[in-house]
């Protein structure tokens, strides 16, 4: 079902079980839940998919070891079965990661715990090893009937220095654990949606559109692509809107009539560092630290560089967040202290980014303190609308489990009843997922006429959902691009399959090409073209959306036009080398 068949659906018959407003990775999440109970489901999203805070995590899969200093053993115990889930449902993006923790005190932090319970809200001392230890211990025992990794271990100052001379040498001791890592979350959001729409024609979906009330149960879906407006009419509307959900609120309640704040979240911004020697340094670790005013930062290898972050200010409107140069230095500053042998250079920092964490309204003075955990209010309805659900908080690793929670409650007031359960359910590139990833590629490339090494890096893109890629490559004329990694036929098919409708949507969240420093202005010219041609655009909607895009490239991630110029000709010597080698 196309764009056009879903706004021409929706006009003849108007009436929908649920809407649900926002495609972050919770929205996506509870549409899939609802999808595959068989609810007649709408999802409408402002922007792109993901394209808001779940496009700005930390990339990490973790049980949350700072929050048992809140006293969140709930949340942390959730969090660790649903990263244990993800290992299993989705092993093509999410993958074990050793962390390594350094100490540099043994008592400090034994209080912080304490200082909470009483309500008190001074700024918490640094973690010692003895509260390390006694968190580890706990995360430990909170896994201990799965054990799909190893339990932690403790090193001496000596054999910390041994395995990573580099960190400061003021070091007492390190701990080492293991929680996990996701390559592509962005596309896990739209693996998501399609195993939502592979339910039938009762879900749909709509990016780039918005929803306001329109009086009398009645709301006015706008569609930002053809510019059509018409009428919907839920049964219930579910705000999963992240750090938006109180402007949403103000377009689905007369505003005599608006809740009170629910939401109070704070910007974590990101740096993408390509520097060899750093990453090579890492030895496949993340680096779990605190600077030196107790902000919880992290380095650790990503898609061959390392990312290291993040920053925790208080934001009021999520619209505007970006990565400010004062967040860089103090990102860069961390970095300095942890590794003070290690100096990254302006041009090294290739990508930025910054997102809201969508975390309930609190007046407690220390961000670090702000609750992380998930919940669901319902508002009832104003001139005889629709009750609205809305999803209060949660961390990107129990996107499940809070779309799980949603769902459960929107069937109860619905008076419908759960017919599958998720739990345990494989998507996209993780369902049939084979053990010897080399039998199954060599397999396709017998099928498909495709080399090994290019089913290789289409296995490493999309799981099994390779297999669908590399038949439509193959069914095809090839195209080279200024990236040798991709073609046009790979392009296309995520231009014909992923609601794509600009060039950000493919260069920023369908492919990792502009995070991982991997595009050039030749390459997006290239894609941009593809683009043009599939949506028929002219010359003049051309140069609008090439504006448009190395504008958000510029302002929102730190990466100039001429940076990307400068690309192209590091490519051109790149493709030399590698022939003359040849």
């Amino acid at each position: 079902m196309n764009r056009n068949e879903i706004v021409d659906g929706l006009r003849q018959s108007p009436k929908v079980d649920v809407c649900v407003l926002g495609g972050g990775i919770n929205g996506l999440s509870v549409f899939r839940e609802l999808a595959l109970q068989g609810v007649n489901v709408l999802l409408v999203e402002k922007d792109d998919y993901c394209s808001g805070a779940s496009a700005a995590l930390s990339r990490m899969v973790h049980g949350g070891l700072r929050y048992l200093e809140n006293g969140e053993f709930s949340l942390v115990r959730e969090s660790l079965v649903e990263r244990d889930r993800l290992l299993r449902n989705a092993p093509h993006y999410v993958a074990p990661l050793p962390t390594t923790v350094p100490i540099f005190d043994t008592f400090s932090g034994l209080a912080n715990g304490i200082v909470r319970f009483f309500g008190l809200t001074r700024r918490p001392s640094r973690r010692g090893a003895i509260a390390i230890k006694a968190g580890l211990g706990i995360y430990d025992f909170l896994t201990r009937k799965r054990a799909l990794m190893p339990r932690h271990q403790f090193r001496g100052r000596k054999a910390t220095l041994d395995k990573w001379p580099a960190l400061n040498p003021a070091i007492r001791n390190s701990a080492t654990y293991f929680d996990a890592w996701v390559s592509h979350p962005e596309r896990i959001g739209i693996e998501l949606l399609r195993d939502g729409l592979s339910a039938g024609p009762n879900a749909r979906a709509l990016n780039y559109a918005t929803v306001e009330q329109a009086g009398a149960g009645l709301f006015r879906l706008r569609d930002g692509v053809s510019g059509d407006v018409l009428s919907i009419q839920p049964r219930l509307v579910i705000n999963a809107t992240g750090g938006w959900i109180d402007i949403a609120n103000g377009f689905l309640f007369p505003q005599e009539a608006l809740p009170a704040p629910l939401m109070g979240g704070t910007k974590g911004s990101h740096l993408i560092v390509d520097n060899p020697v750093l990453r090579d340094m890492l030895d496949g670790h993340m680096i779990y630290y605190e600077n030196e005013d107790g902000r919880i930062c992290i380095l650790f290898p990503y898609l061959g560089k390392v990312l290291v972050g993040s920053t925790d200010i208080r934001v009021d409107d999520p619209g505007t967040v970006r990565c400010e140069a004062e967040e860089r230095d103090y990102i860069l500053q961390s970095l300095a202290f942890v590794l003070p042998g290690v100096h990254v250079r302006p041009e090294e920092v290739i990508f930025q980014f910054a997102g809201v964490r969508p975390l309930p309204a609190s007046k407690d003075s220390f961000t670090g303190r702000i609750p992380r955990d998930h919940f669901c209010t319902m508002l009832e309805g104003q001139d005889g609308g629709p009750p609205v659900l809305c999803m209060i908080g949660g961390k990107w690793t129990t996107f499940r489990s809070f779309g799980e929670l949603a769902a459960d409650m929107t069937l109860e007031r619905l008076g419908l009843s759960r017919r599958v359960d998720t739990a345990d359910r494989p998507f996209g590139g993780g369902r049939a997922f084979p053990a010897d990833r080399d039998g199954w590629v060599a397999a396709l490339a017998a099928s498909t006429g495709l080399t090994c090494a290019r089913l290789a890096a289409l296995f490493e893109r999309y799981g099994t959902d390779a297999e669908e890629v590399a038949r439509f490559i193959a069914a095809g004329a090839e195209q080279s691009l200024p990236h040798a990694g991709y073609s046009a036929r790979e392009i296309l098919y995520l231009l014909r399959t992923e609601a794509v409708e600009h060039l950000d949507d493919l260069l920023l969240r369908r492919t990792t090409l502009a995070i991982a420093g991997d595009l050039s202005l030749a390459m997006a010219e290239a894609v941009l073209d593809l683009l043009a041609a599939e949506k028929a655009w002219g010359t003049s909607r051309r140069a609008e959306e090439r504006t448009r895009f190395l504008t958000l490239l510029h302002e929102r991630h730190g990466v100039s036009q001429e940076t990307l110029s400068a690309r192209n000709e590091q490519r051109s010597e790149l493709c030399e080398t590698t022939a003359r080698s040849g």
